[in-house]
């Protein structure tokens, strides 16, 4: 059985700034806790969003070579088990933006 493995880097300095790897692989992906975080987007790196229990979260791929899209919402739904709440929903798209819309 084929099984993807990921790690978590902790900032011991900000408990919202983890980095998730894949452990085979040059994947890393940033997450940033939006309410504590000043988050800007880089326009060649993939950026997904979640709203975890009323927090919302930002996760940004690191130096990402575009190979596996997949991969990386595998790596956000193993870490959406890994902080307890593996319903967390995964969204394309800023919910920020959506609210000043509105």
């Amino acid at each position: 059985m084929d099984q993807t493995v990921f790690l978590l880097v902790k900032d011991p300095n900000n408990a919202c700034q983890d980095i998730i790897r894949h452990r085979d692989g040059s994947l890393r992906i940033r997450v940033y806790c939006l309410g504590k975080d000043k988050f800007e987007p880089h326009e060649d790196e993939l950026q997904f969003f979640a709203n975890d229990a009323g927090d919302l979260m930002a996760f940004e791929t690191s130096d990402y070579d575009g190979d596996d899209p997949l991969l990386v919402i595998e790596a956000i739904r193993w870490y959406a088990e890994y902080i307890g709440n593996p319903k967390m929903e995964i969204l394309a798209e800023d919910p920020r933006l959506f609210d000043q819309e509105h």
